[in-house]
């Protein structure tokens, strides 16, 4: 009979904060040939979670990782933290701050009319400090060596774009949008329209098409262990 993992599995995980999705996959991987004594299985990850990123991973084993293309393409829900008043080269608090200034004081209101201008669909330029490819080289490759590059704009559609809390600097977001969508460049090009600049401090994934973070296995599943 042929093993569970080698004929497709989902899993659904809870990222841990500051692990890589592709150190995720290899726990898994590692953890299934060592409990069956497998000496090779495919493991793959449908949808990259930044290190500073938790939440929802789902991961794809043996025969299953064919249909990763299917699950990619799913729309992302995302609860998100961004800090007003200052910048940071990779949009995120993995670097300094930056550009900093004070803070107006927003209303709920204003803070949802920026919003608004970010709902729908929208064009946005992708961090320098991601791994998207150009030439064949890694965008993040070339900024940490402080390469000037030429990064083109995608378009993306953001069906949701909630603020939840304010609590200044701080603005709490709920976010549901299209695959391809860095939640960093939204940070940032909404603190560009508040006019005192911004970063995502904390990014949460919820929830993956109808897959949701409520759906983890608390625990131990039999692979993964929080």
């Amino acid at each position: 009979m042929e093993n569970e993992y080698l004929g497709g599995k989902l899993l659904l995980i809870d990222k841990p904060y500051r692990m890589t999705s592709f150190a995720v996959v290899n726990r898994v991987r590692g953890r299934i040939r060592a409990k069956f004594g497998i000496k090779k299985i495919k493991v793959g990850h449908a949808g990259t979670l930044d290190p500073l990123a938790t939440g929802l991973l789902i991961i794809l084993t043996g025969k299953k990782t064919k249909e990763i293309p299917s699950f990619t393409g799913l729309d992302k829900t995302y609860e998100a933290i961004f800090k007003l008043g200052a910048t940071t080269p990779c949009f995120d608090r993995e670097m300094e701050e930056e550009n900093i200034q004070d803070v107006p004081v927003f209303t709920q209101l204003d803070l949802e009319n920026i919003a608004r201008q970010f709902t729908g669909d929208i064009e946005q330029f992708p961090p320098v400090f991601s791994a998207i490819k150009v030439d064949g080289k890694k965008l993040y490759e070339g900024a940490r060596k402080g390469e000037v590059q030429e990064v083109k704009s995608r378009s993306v559609t953001v069906h949701s774009f909630e603020i939840t809390e304010v609590n200044l600097p701080f603005i709490h977001a709920k976010i549901r949008c299209s695959k391809g969508t860095y939640i960093r460049s939204l940070a940032n090009d909404f603190g560009a329209a508040a006019g005192c600049g911004a970063y995502l401090y904390d990014l949460r994934r919820t929830a993956i098409g109808d897959y949701s973070i409520d759906q983890v296995p608390e625990g131990y599943d039999g692979v993964w262990e929080k």
